[in-house]
């Protein structure tokens, strides 16, 4: 099967103008990281992604949460009021509430290591 990311970057890049919404937004709302946000919109790095992550983007852009697993396969998008297999959608949360904790990590320990470096500056100048 043919993976059609380029279609996909354009899906993306076309909702995301009629929603009037700026890449961070769509990040933010779909909990997914703005990095991968921009890799998919600008179609920079081709590599397979998490179909949770398809779906968290598709169900934040108003979409059936197979909408853009179904724009990379070439086919037909299901119609946003057709049944989803719940799974899914419960699988996407779990995904996204993962990389959050992974984020929130990233900058505490981020912050850890500025403030030890402050204190290290601090107790040295006394």
């Amino acid at each position: 099967m043919t993976e059609d990311w380029a279609a996909v970057a354009k899906a993306i890049n076309m909702r995301v103008r009629e929603l009037g919404w700026r890449q961070r937004e769509l990040a933010e709302r779909s909990y997914v990281s703005q990095a991968t946000v921009r890799e998919l919109q600008h179609h920079v790095v081709e590599r397979r992604r998490s179909a949770r992550t398809l779906e968290a983007l598709s169900t934040t852009l108003g979409w059936h949460p197979q909408h853009l697993l179904a724009v990379l396969q070439n086919r037909t998008p299901p119609h946003p009021d057709e049944p989803a297999d719940d799974t899914h959608e419960l699988w996407s949360r779990l995904d996204t509430l993962e990389q959050r904790l992974i984020e929130i990590t990233e900058r505490l320990e981020d912050l850890q290591s500025n403030l030890a470096t402050v204190a290290k500056h601090v107790r040295a100048k006394r």
